[in-house]
């Protein structure tokens, strides 16, 4: 029924020859065409119907397989990138506790042997050091290769290398700054991922991307990173069909989380890095910051469960919901609480003026992030 109608359709375009429609011709073809879109949304609907409830059967199933049968991590090789802090440097803590072998990345090396130094106390059994640039190719291909040469194998590769950039566009004065939170945040998964397909397709292994979820909420000031990891999201969604079940992708789109992020340490108007407290308040107001301890925890454990997506905290996943059924009001909440200036400065945001007057940060921000102490080396 639905391809007699699309051919009802096409026949009546066909007809329609000529400059000129007469109105009635016209109001036929419009009333032919909506009663094709209804027919479809009306077989759509249906088809819902009839694949949600076995769907969601299947998937409440093999999530509780996979809850029993996690994947034991013991021996094998995992390759973490931004490893020198952060959901990074917690997440090899994690996969140390279940006794991986570790490859951990970062430009910090002075950081990085102290996260190998206490992962190796954890319980893993091997851990090697790689000072990189994930926004180098070269930098990337080395990874692998030095993780090959080593191990002579790769299991996992979690993709966790980030940057933050934080200014109102209008306000930047070298956009070419904010380039390199593209290169690291988004090319930088890409190159690693491409170099290391070939022996996570050997040994059927995982990829776990640290995308956000500022890949779906509109957050003002953070044009270029909530772009750079939508496109995260949607690179490694296409990769699943290109992999098909040769290898698992685990996408993780983590809220505020205890980071040098969230301590404020991100890219400024001037196009470099900076740590600017206030803006801090101004980002993320009254919004509760989960300790990154429990977000590492629970993405290697969903990872080990082959779960496809990851939100932590849990809640935000919600916020999903909002920028589908009512875009328009997500919207507008997010200027008036982060955008609108309520005083002299453009930072006397309506969110910024909450956490100044209920002292709410004491309770909602992580010691680390109300007196932060990034690191430098």
């Amino acid at each position: 029924m639905i391809i007699g109608d699309f051919n009802r359709v096409i026949k009546a375009c066909d007809k329609l020859g000529g400059n000129k429609i007469d109105e009635q011709r016209a109001a036929d073809l419009k009333s032919l065409i909506l009663d094709f879109g209804l027919a479809e949304l009306s077989s759509f609907g249906n088809c819902l119907l009839f694949i949600l409830p076995p769907l969601q059967f299947i998937k409440y199933l093999v999530a509780a397989i996979n809850t029993v049968f996690s994947e034991d991590v013991s021996g094998k090789v995992v390759v973490i990138t931004g490893a020198s802090s952060g959901i990074g440097e917690h997440m090899a803590y994690e996969y140390a506790r279940r006794g991986a072998c570790l490859v951990l990345a970062a430009r910090r090396e002075k950081s990085l042997r102290e996260v190998a130094d206490r992962a190796l106390e954890l319980g893993s059994p091997d851990v090697v050091v790689v000072r990189a640039d994930v926004s180098n190719v070269d930098d990337c291909r080395r990874v692998i290769d030095q993780t090959m040469n080593h191990f002579g194998r790769l299991d996992h590769l979690v993709n966790n290398a980030g940057l933050a950039g934080v200014c109102l566009l209008e306000d930047v004065e070298d956009i070419t700054g904010f380039r390199s939170i593209m290169d690291i945040n988004f090319w930088g998964s890409v190159y690693m991922t491409r170099f290391a397909l070939p022996y996570l397709r050997n040994s059927g292994g995982r990829v776990v991307v640290l995308s956000s979820a500022a890949s779906w909420m509109p957050a003002p000031r953070m044009h270029v990173y909530n772009a750079s990891k939508a496109a995260l999201v949607q690179f490694f969604d296409t990769l699943r069909v290109e992999f098909g079940p040769d290898i698992g992708v685990t996408i993780a789109t983590p809220g505020w989380i205890e980071s040098e992020m969230t301590q404020g340490k991100f890219v400024g108007k001037h196009g470099e890095l900076e740590l600017d407290p206030e803006m801090r308040d101004v980002q993320i107001s009254l919004m509760p910051v989960e300790r990154v301890d429990e977000c590492a925890k629970a993405i290697v454990r969903g990872a080990c469960r082959g779960h496809r997506y990851i939100t932590e905290p849990q809640w935000f996943k919600y916020t999903y919901f909002w920028k589908v059924f009512a875009p328009e009001l997500m919207e507008y909440l997010y200027r008036i609480m982060f955008v609108t200036s309520f005083g002299p400065s453009s930072t006397d945001t309506l969110g910024k003026k909450l956490v100044d007057y209920s002292g709410g940060d004491r309770i909602l921000y992580p010691e680390s992030v109300r007196a932060p102490l990034p690191k430098t080396e």
